[in-house]
């Protein structure tokens, strides 16, 4: 199997809220909800980088598809966390304001790390973990 992964979805309860969140709230692009024609196919996606794409996708209809039981989102919560790499401590800040602004909840705000970076974490209206962080040792990375 090639290391490629080209979409990430996220499962939502509400998906004209998590759109709302995702275009208007931080200004992402998307062609908005589409696929309503087909039971259990309403889906957004946003482009990201490098043709990877953020899907938003009810979680009832990813447990139609895959055929497991519907069940409870996690409390907790610390299964995945996605990262969004920005240039400096500024951005950061300015990040934070702006998915604040949006409604999302700040968990942990901005702050220096152990590793001479700056983050801070936040949970999206579906509660999905994202972090913010300048990591000015990225590149030298894997």
């Amino acid at each position: 199997m090639h290391p490629h992964v080209t979409v990430i979805t996220l499962t939502v309860d509400d998906l004209e809220r998590a759109v709302a969140f995702y275009r208007d709230g931080l200004g992402w692009p998307t062609q908005g909800i589409i696929g309503t024609e087909f039971e259990n196919g309403a889906v957004a996606f946003f482009n990201l980088q490098g043709g990877l794409k953020l899907g938003l996708w009810p979680r009832r209809s990813l447990a139609a598809d895959t055929g497991l039981p519907l069940s409870p989102r996690h409390a907790v919560g610390l299964d995945v966390a996605l990262g969004h790499n920005v240039g400096s401590r500024d951005e950061v800040d300015a990040v934070m304001r702006l998915v604040t602004r949006a409604g999302a909840h700040t968990v942990k705000p901005a702050q220096d790390t152990f590793y001479g970076g700056y983050a801070g974490y936040f949970r999206d209206p579906d509660g999905h973990l994202w972090e913010v962080v300048f990591n000015p040792g990225l590149a030298e990375l894997g």
